[in-house]
């Protein structure tokens, strides 16, 4: 099998046309558009009480620096006279349906990636559009016209340059990275835009003296694999403008996680409890979006000393609301007390998922 380099080298095959569209605030879009005396003003979709998370923010909240995932508390300190809306999944999932229908007028091959955001291969397409350029005009525009919501596109040969093109020229724009383009485009990113790159993993290019895509360029694969695993040799090809990964429409995904690591490591319960609020918002935000739901919730710990334990615990039917999925993390974090150490990192997932059309009854869970 030939290296990716030298099957984009030799022309073996034409490059893919791929699209990456993301619903410009989608959730908080979606209420503005439903309730005109919010139109303008900073919104938040998300519960206000004290231990409250921002699902989503408006573009006029975000301008005070108020992001998704971040504790409602702090989101009011940053913006006064922000506006607190409850949450409606139902809503938000049938204008989710009618989009993907508007993607399905195109082609088949979708990879739904939440409610608001997915992959399109459009490299052989319905509709015979030669340009992947019109493809997504042509979508943007019928989204606007059927469901009075905007949407940025990314277009280009593969998916991590196409997600990267979206965000690109956001809101309600579309930029498209071309082969020629590619490379040079990776190699002034600063390490931290990488998408599926976070804080830890920047900090530790960063330790490494690599800060830009460049600079991952120089170095070699051993390099990159010793320091970074089984990651090590995805960055490096992409680092290159190089992803060979399909769009995949019926995508299983094993689990659904999010970590942080803290600027400042933490001992107290209260504090540890507090951080984990974002984590399952932004869990039971994929399983919203992706129509999953779980039997096993796992609690990660990372320490200091970069010692890692986990947790787990399965129940005999899926997990049914985010609230039993942060009352079982919390669960499992109060067993661990008192810690033996301080913590650096913290992470909750949760895994045997399933498809919530074909799922088994929910039960409330014992807890």
């Amino acid at each position: 099998m030939s290296s990716p380099d030298q099957a984009r080298d030799s022309g073996e095959a034409r490059p893919r046309k791929i699209i990456h569209i993301d619903m410009d605030a989608f959730y908080a879009s979606v209420e503005q558009r439903d309730n005109p005396d919010l139109r303008g003003k900073p919104l938040a979709v998300g519960g206000s009480a004290e231990r409250g998370v921002v699902a989503a923010a408006s573009y006029e909240a975000r301008k005070f620096g108020v992001r998704s995932a971040m504790p409602s508390v702090t989101a009011k300190r940053q913006c006064p006279e922000l506006i607190f809306v409850k949450p409606r999944f139902e809503v938000y999932k049938a204008v989710s349906r009618q989009i993907r229908d508007i993607f399905a007028e195109h082609t088949e091959i979708i990879e739904p990636l939440s409610l608001d955001e997915a992959y399109l291969d459009v490299t052989e397409n319905i509709q015979n559009i030669p340009l992947a350029t019109e493809i997504a005009t042509a979508i943007r525009a019928k989204i606007l016209a059927e469901t009075g919501l905007t949407a940025s596109a990314g277009i280009s040969y593969n998916k991590f340059l196409a997600k990267l093109a979206s965000d690109h020229r956001k809101p309600n724009g579309q930029f498209v990275i071309t082969p020629r383009m590619g490379p040079a485009f990776v190699e002034s990113l600063p390490v931290g835009r990488f998408h599926g790159i976070g804080p830890a993993t920047t900090a530790k290019f960063n330790g490494l003296g690599i800060f830009t895509g460049l600079d991952i360029r120089n170095q070699s694969l051993e390099f990159m694999n010793a320091n970074f695993g089984k990651s090590g040799a995805y960055y490096y090809w992409i680092s290159r403008g190089v992803d060979e990964r399909p769009v995949r429409p019926n995508r299983i995904r094993k689990s659904i996680g999010a970590e942080n690591t803290f600027s400042d490591d933490l001992t107290a319960f209260d504090a540890l409890a507090a951080e984990l609020q974002p984590l399952v918002e932004k869990v039971w935000r994929h399983c919203e979006g992706s129509g999953t739901r779980g039997r096993t919730v796992t609690l990660k710990i990372k320490f200091f000393d970069f010692e890692i334990i986990t947790r787990s615990r399965s129940v005999p039917t899926q997990v049914s609301n985010r609230a039993d999925l942060e009352r079982l993390a919390i669960d499992l974090l109060r067993h661990e007390m008192p810690l033996p150490k301080s913590v650096r990192l913290l992470g909750v997932s949760l895994s045997v998922l399933h498809d919530q059309d074909r799922a088994e009854p929910q039960l409330d869970l014992p807890i």
